[in-house]
């Protein structure tokens, strides 16, 4: 199978042409390597990828390069690119948020409906459904996002949604949960908290640490992606973890696994839901999802990779 991943340096991008390549996929990865952080890390990213037959990466901001040469040939798109974080989409940079989160994939919809592509699977968030009216929530709960970045990744579902109804463009949108595992971004929480523990030093916590998640383990994602492509279902559907946790649970596990972890309390931050659970039901009947890597197991993972000299590949043990 022939796959283009767009974000592909990143840290579920990366992870994903991996699992692509291992399957026997040929991959082309698109990223423009944006400084929301370190390029360099994202270089590192792609490192053990770039020497490989199979592989082609192409530097490109999909706002403004020609699409449809990116695409041709190309049995699927996994669509990861985009702005993240929710903490930095208020005020002005709202903009960037617009840009690299709804009008790239409207763009990527349009050049899908040219080139007939045959899937295109589109990573979304948890984040649409803000502070959800039941949990585990499914699908059918109605979306009320509480951050302009989850109010961007609503609007692109949507636009995923149309383009598949109006004009027959295969579309899959993926609600992921809280994605954890080695190479995560370095803003996100258990990042921070796994280099402070390795580090020695204090982690700042936001809120009162009673805050929880559906944290997903990166290989579960990669995997149900490409299962989720490889499926002739299309529609909306929920990847959780399969169980729910709190920061204080999850800083307990990780002061065992690396070492005591000296907590600094800070306020709430804007636009971050209080809780998320996933109910999987679609995603396991529509194709076969099933989450298999315990938070333990995860945070392990992350804590070798932490240690450990950067080319060292670490997975659950």
């Amino acid at each position: 199978m022939r796959a283009v991943v767009t974000g592909a340096a990143g840290f579920i991008g990366s992870h994903l042409c991996e699992r692509l390549l291992a399957c026997g996929d040929e991959v082309t990865g698109i990223d423009a390597l944006t400084e929301y952080y370190d390029p360099a890390l994202k270089r590192d990213n792609l490192r053990e990828l770039l020497g490989l037959a199979r592989f082609t990466f192409r530097r490109a901001d999909l706002l403004t390069a020609p699409l449809d040469p990116l695409l041709a040939g190309a049995d699927v798109v996994y669509h990861l690119a985009g702005q993240p974080g929710v903490r930095g989409s208020w005020g002005p940079e709202f903009t960037l948020y617009l840009e690299r989160n709804v009008l790239v994939t409207q763009r990527l919809l349009e050049a899908a409906r040219r080139t007939g592509l045959r899937r295109l699977v589109y990573a979304s968030s948890s984040s649409v459904y803000g502070d959800a009216e039941t949990y585990p929530t499914r699908e059918t709960v109605r979306p009320r996002p509480v951050s302009p970045y989850g109010v961007t990744k609503l609007a692109a579902e949507h636009l995923c949604e149309t383009y598949r109804t109006v004009f027959g463009v295969p579309a899959t949108s993926l609600r992921l949960f809280s994605v954890y595992g080695p190479r995560q971004r370095p803003d996100m929480a258990f990042s921070r908290l796994v280099a402070a523990a390795c580090a020695h030093r204090p982690f700042p916590l936001y809120g009162d640490g009673g805050q929880s998640r559906d944290f997903t383990y990166v290989g579960d994602v990669v995997a149900a992606m490409r299962a989720a492509a490889l499926s002739p279902w299309t529609g909306v559907a929920n990847l959780g973890g399969g169980s729910e946790v709190s920061m204080r649970q999850a800083i307990a596990l990780v002061s065992r696994l690396a070492s005591p972890v000296r907590v600094v309390p800070g306020p709430d931050r804007p636009g971050d839901a209080r809780r998320t659970a996933a109910d999987i039901g679609v995603a396991r009947a529509a194709f076969g999802y099933r989450p298999a890597t315990d938070l333990r197991s995860g945070l392990a993972a992350m804590v070798r990779a932490e240690r450990a000299p950067r080319a060292e590949v670490c997975a659950p043990r």
